[in-house]
């Protein structure tokens, strides 16, 4: 039983401290976190449906990168930051705009040869340097 008490007191502890984090974030930074997970996952989801790389590459080098940097998670940033206020629901979107935009853009071939797959890989880069660049 006091072993439960202890760990229930840690895991409270962790999640307050985690929360005290990212109260220290100003809304331009919260935005331009938002922005940079929206890019990784869209580039990823690309390069998953368009190359067959479903090595989500992107979305795992931003989540080391704001780790480390804000203590945070993308999984963190879509429950908090997101307007789903969900991981899961901020995902399901993210598909359905993709594969939307995707169809209008004609399908990987057309998204490669009108510079689709381009412009996405360069808003990741920017995005990316961009909180790099953060105190």
């Amino acid at each position: 039983m006091r072993r439960i008490a202890i760990a229930l007191s840690l895991l409270i502890a962790l999640m307050a401290t985690a929360s005290a984090a990212r109260t220290f974030l100003d809304p331009d930074t919260e935005e331009l976190l938002v922005e940079a997970v929206e890019a990784a996952v869209r580039l990823d989801l690309f390069h998953a449906r368009c190359r067959s790389d479903g090595s989500n590459r992107r979305t795992e080098n931003l989540n080391k990168m704001i780790a480390g940097k804000f203590q945070l998670t993308i999984i963190g940033v879509q429950d908090d930051l997101f307007p789903e206020r969900s991981y899961r629901r901020a995902q399901e979107r993210l598909q359905r705009d993709f594969a939307a935009d995707l169809r209008a853009a004609g399908g990987c071939q057309a998204a490669r040869d009108s510079g689709v797959a381009a412009q996405l890989a360069e808003r990741y880069e920017e995005l990316f340097s961009a909180l790099e660049r953060l105190p």
